[in-house]
């Protein structure tokens, strides 16, 4: 390559590692693989190695990518923050060398026995596949923590991090240095992961791409108690040189895990590279039955003073380096690309593969995101694409096989209208996905709405979509409020109905008219409200007719609430149409106000993290909400902080030892219910006047 051609491809390089930087670290919306990104890193070191008068400060292979910019793009939280302090690291944050290669880790290690010429240990671990975090402890209290930012500067994001649950905010032990810094990673575990994607689908939010963007994104987020609720988890595995005193990494870890921190297990001591390469075999396997994600093992020398000897580069440490695995991925080809409309008016392009076998399971189909997703893939018409899955959970596209592209394939036209009722399709600032402009009229989105005002966690009506398909299809219903007008005789209508089915529906109508309101307001759909900003709405303004009467100032008010949900609401409770619905729901009785539904709860339970287990009496939702009512704050984990684990029967194993090994108390239902000033169920709601729900 000439000198020319050498410069070029380097400015070339540093910008799409930037922009991909940018895209991963700040947007939470990645678009390249971690594997394609690191081969295009490892390209840029080659090149800058040779024409190193080409080599600049600023380039990404001498400076840490940064998560200090304000959110934006497709991946950012409605409800994220840009104004956290900006704080020095004490000690710089920097990122380790990486390869995918097991001969390089040879090679790796034989560097560093020969710099050092006697004999030491090696520290193998997992490598977490979340977000950084330094946590700094002052006699024994949880002091700051701080992201990882440009590595020099972090935010400070302290307020948020108090609220997970397994970092704990008083050391226990002794021995503790005055103040110490040690780091980690913030995690969100895969069942904390599906559910809160779930949610956001729901409400019309684009899902996370993986479960370590879910975890930056959530520790950004404004409201602390939010972040509370999103079941983050933090492993820690670094105290800095300096920071504390000890002989080897591995006896700092066992100090820290001493004092009651959520140090990584997940470790062992090893004597030369046989022990490495054993250690990177057996957890190629171990590792994916794991609740959470991890992507490779980091491998560092053990004795400190040796850490010393070697030192660092400007970017990472001279004594460790991470070995990645390759995520599993398939190469296949595009059948046909669906463009999918949800209940909120979103168009999703689907692709459809000629099926593939990935991580132990059969793919057809993978999600292509939105338009401009498309385009940064290039994509054509019957493309070969390779699939991975992201987290090894979700199926994702990564890139595009350009080998085996037909000559003169077409783009895939996304559509400018919608795919179900042909209305306009629109795309609101700042947004990355187009939208129907016909939701009173797009058979799919009202069919949408439907399913989900009926939903469990809804009015949690007996009914399922072949229901809702039937009845959309016999004009029976049209919005959720046709529900509460219909007769036994036009449900008899519905295929394979007899008088029982009708009569078991129209029971569990008449039970939905004792559903909170919090839950009615999440029921009726409004674009952007899920679970648990409708109850935040409902707790401030009181009721439906106080709400629909807000100005966005006063939206804006309740602290959970930012600009685009005070948008979102406010245009709800503008539309004639939604009035019209909300005046028939009142009518038929459902709860409008808090007044009703919920008998006041208590401080009985006030100051108490508890984490529930198993099968109970109600449902575990009911339970939850049931300590929340009483002053309580759920956690999905046990921890030093968790007051006492409530086991039903079939309690999980792992708590229950875990509990044991903490000494947190395990009660079971009974003892709970006696904490309790009473049980805190829904007050029924009055029975309808006459005629006021035909069909009963």
């Amino acid at each position: 390559m000439g000198r020319s051609e050498a410069q070029h491809r380097i400015e070339e390089l540093k910008s799409i590692l930037w922009e991909n930087s940018r895209k991963y670290y700040v947007d939470n919306a990645p678009v390249m693989s971690d594997y394609e990104y690191d081969r295009l890193m490892h390209e840029l070191e080659t090149l800058e190695a040779e024409f190193p008068e080409y080599a600049t400060e600023d380039s990404p292979t001498r400076r840490v990518g940064s998560d200090l910019d304000s959110p934006a793009g497709p991946g950012a939280e409605l409800n994220a923050r840009s104004d956290f302090a900006k704080v020095p690291h004490r000690y710089p944050m920097l990122s380790l060398g990486n390869t995918y290669n097991i001969a390089e880790i040879e090679e790796f290690a034989a560097r560093a026995e020969k710099t050092l010429d006697t004999k030491f240990t090696w520290c193998c671990e997992l490598k977490y596949d979340g977000t950084a975090i330094c946590l700094t402890y002052r006699n024994g209290r949880l002091l700051r923590a701080l992201t990882r930012g440009d590595g020099v500067v972090g935010d400070d994001v302290t307020e948020n991090v108090r609220q997970i649950s397994n970092i704990p905010q008083v050391l226990s032990g002794s021995g503790f240095p005055e103040e110490f810094e040690i780091r980690g990673e913030i995690l969100m575990p895969y069942d904390s992961f599906n559910r809160l994607n779930a949610e956001r689908e729901e409400t019309g939010e684009p899902p996370f791409a993986n479960p370590r963007n879910a975890a930056s994104g959530s520790l950004k987020l404004m409201d602390p108690a939010e972040v509370g609720r999103r079941g983050l988890i933090c492993t820690l595995y670094h105290i800095p040189d300096g920071s504390a005193d000890f002989p080897t990494h591995d006896e700092a870890l066992r100090a820290a895990a001493s004092w009651g921190l959520p140090v990584s297990e997940c470790r062992e001591v090893c004597e030369g590279i046989e022990g490495i390469e054993a250690f990177i075999s057996r957890w190629e396997t171990e590792r994916k039955s794991l609740p959470f994600a991890t992507d490779g093992i980091v491998i560092k020398i053990n004795e400190m003073a040796f850490q010393r000897t070697l030192g660092y580069t400007a970017k990472s440490p001279r004594w460790a380096v991470a070995y990645k695995y390759k995520a599993e991925e398939a190469l296949t080809p595009i059948l046909s690309i669906d463009y999918q409309v949800g209940r909120t008016g979103a168009v999703t392009p689907v692709a459809n593969l000629e099926p593939v076998q990935l991580s132990g399971t059969v793919v057809k189909r993978a999600t292509l995101n939105n338009a401009d997703w498309m385009e940064q893939l290039d994509l054509r018409e019957h493309d070969y694409v390779y699939v991975e899955k992201g987290g090894e959970i979700i199926p994702k596209i990564t890139r595009v096989e350009l080998s085996r592209r037909t000559p003169g394939a077409l783009r895939p036209a996304f559509p400018t209208v919608c795919p179900d009722c042909g209305a306009p399709l629109f795309r609101p600032e700042g947004e990355a996905r187009w939208f129907c402009s016909n939701p009173d009229g797009c058979p799919t989105q009202i069919k949408g709405r439907l399913v989900h005002f009926l939903s469990r966690k809804a009015m949690n009506v007996i009914a399922g979509d072949a229901t809702i398909e039937q009845m959309y299809a016999l004009d029976l219903v049209r919005t959720p409020a046709d529900f509460y007008e219909l007769t036994i005789p036009r449900l008899l209508m519905l295929d394979g109905w007899k008088e029982k089915s009708a009569q078991r529906f129209a029971e569990s109508l008449r039970k939905s008219l004792e559903v909170p309101f919090e839950r009615v307001l999440y029921a009726i759909g409004i674009r952007y409200v899920g679970e648990q900003t409708a109850r935040d709405l409902a707790r401030h303004f009181g009721s439906m007719d106080a709400l629909s009467a807000a100005s966005k100032e006063d939206l804006l008010a309740v602290p959970e609430v930012g600009s685009v949900i005070a948008e979102s609401v406010f245009a709800f409770f503008r539309d004639p149409v939604n009035q019209t619905l909300i005046e028939r729901l009142k009518s038929a009785g459902l709860q409008m106000s808090l007044e009703a539904p919920v008998a006041a709860g208590s401080d009985a339970l006030a100051g108490k993290t508890i984490v529930i287990s198993g099968n109970f009496s109600i449902s575990r939702d009911e339970m939850k909400e049931l300590i929340e009512r009483n002053g309580g704050k759920n956690s999905g984990s046990v921890s030093g902080k968790t007051a006492f684990l409530l086991a039903g029967s079939k309690p999980g194993p792992e708590k229950i030892r875990k509990a044991g090994e903490l000494g947190i108390p395990v009660i079971g239902e009974e003892e709970f219910f006696a904490m309790l000033p009473g049980r805190m169920d829904p007050v029924p709601a009055p029975a309808p006047e006459d005629g006021q729900l035909s069909l009963f």
